[in-house]
């Protein structure tokens, strides 16, 4: 199999790269982690006028049909430079339930915004006691005329605090942990009875809790039916590839700081990378990013799988190596910068909280261990 990019895959990764070394050095993110919601509109318009939010869409939406890996190079990009700009939740996550769901008039009514850069979407999924099951759902979408009526909870619901519109899960019938009878739909996020708190996450990203009192929409409102739990396990899934490319760029970056700063960080007189010990520690980093790297193109892969249990499984266990890659590599970056790297002004602390952040999204590795092991194994 050929692993090499083409010409316009190459291409687009000097263009987000380029990008972000003008734009995204620690200090700048500093500073953009003080702008309102967290995050630069700047550097978000920036992202609008190369392409890059427009990625996956297809040309008929006005987007550059982007499919898996020119998602995976940007969200590597995205992961090195430690991008605070809500592309997971937006164009990823927000785009996939779209792309995969969304009437024509839907794609109509958003697409354009989110491509531009005029809009920003959020998924409000996770809800007080449902961990990682998509199917634990307790908020409420209760047929009025025409519309719904949602009622409900939902915690930790990434840029929520920013976001123009909110996609909503929400059950239409059965009980809680019933697999059919959830609905998803596009709540504005200034509709009367939303009510947000947000606040900044470990990672420096911003997150809302979200309480839905009494809030109407219409028919239209609904992406697919209401039986739409396969919709949002696959555009889950499409997240949990994402966000394994980003840990690799994380991880990438990781390792290089952390040589870097052995290579003159002096101990007895003599630079301690210098040290056998600290040098086989350093190699162990190396391969424990490249068993992500090669799980992360994996998933990339196994993600336009036709069978979704097929896809299901082998997504699950790139997300088991990304986790354990990011926390060998994570708490190894931290051990071998000593005292400096837990302060907040060294920025390997950052990459080892986002990568931290990442292994706890969507399932940790424990979650998706035991769904591999119940799957029968990987192979």
């Amino acid at each position: 199999m050929d692993f090499d990019l083409t010409e316009e895959q190459r291409l687009l990764k000097e263009s987000i790269d380029g990008l972000l070394t003008d734009s995204y050095d620690f200090e700048q993110r500093k500073k953009y982690m003080k702008e309102k919601g967290g995050w630069s509109k700047a550097v978000w318009g920036k992202l609008a006028e190369q392409g890059l939010l427009g990625l996956p869409f297809s040309e008929a939406d006005g987007g550059f049909g982007g499919g898996g890996v020119e998602t995976m190079i940007v969200m590597e990009a995205l992961g090195k430079a430690l991008v605070l700009e809500p592309y997971l939740a937006t164009v990823v996550i927000g785009g996939g339930f779209l792309r995969h769901g969304g009437s024509e008039a839907q794609k109509a009514a958003h697409v354009p915004g989110i491509i531009d850069g005029s809009k920003t979407l959020a998924f409000a999924q996770l809800e007080k006691n449902s961990r990682y099951d998509l199917f634990d759902v307790t908020t409420t979408a209760k047929k009025k005329g025409d519309g719904y009526i949602i009622d409900g909870e939902k915690f930790v619901v990434l840029n929520g605090e920013n976001a123009d519109t909110l996609i909503v899960t929400a059950r239409t019938k059965g009980d809680r942990r019933d697999r059919s009878g959830i609905g998803v739909f596009l709540v504005p996020a200034d509709a009367k009875g939303v009510s947000r708190k947000g606040y900044p996450t470990q990672d420096g990203l911003h997150a809302a809790d979200i309480t839905f009192t009494g809030v109407e929409i219409g028919a239209d409102a609904a992406i697919g039916n209401q039986d739409s739990l396969a919709l949002i396990e696959r555009v889950v899934d499409e997240a949990r590839v994402a966000l394994c490319a980003e840990a690799v760029g994380l991880m990438d970056e990781s390792l290089k700081t952390t040589v870097e700063y052995i290579k003159t960080r002096k101990q007895f007189g003599v630079p301690i990378g210098s040290f056998q010990s600290l040098q086989h520690r350093a190699s162990d980093m190396f391969v424990a990013a490249e068993q992500a790297r090669s799980m992360s193109m994996f998933a990339t892969m196994a993600n336009v799988f036709e069978d979704a249990t097929e896809r299901a499984n082998a997504i699950a266990a790139a997300k088991v190596q990304i986790g354990k890659s990011a926390k060998f590599v994570g708490q190894q970056s931290i051990q071998l910068h000593g005292g400096i790297g837990m302060t907040m002004e060294a920025k390997i602390g950052h990459y080892f909280k986002r990568l931290t952040m990442i292994e706890n999204t969507f399932g940790d590795t424990g979650y998706h261990q035991l769904r591999v092991a119940e799957a029968g194994g990987l192979i």
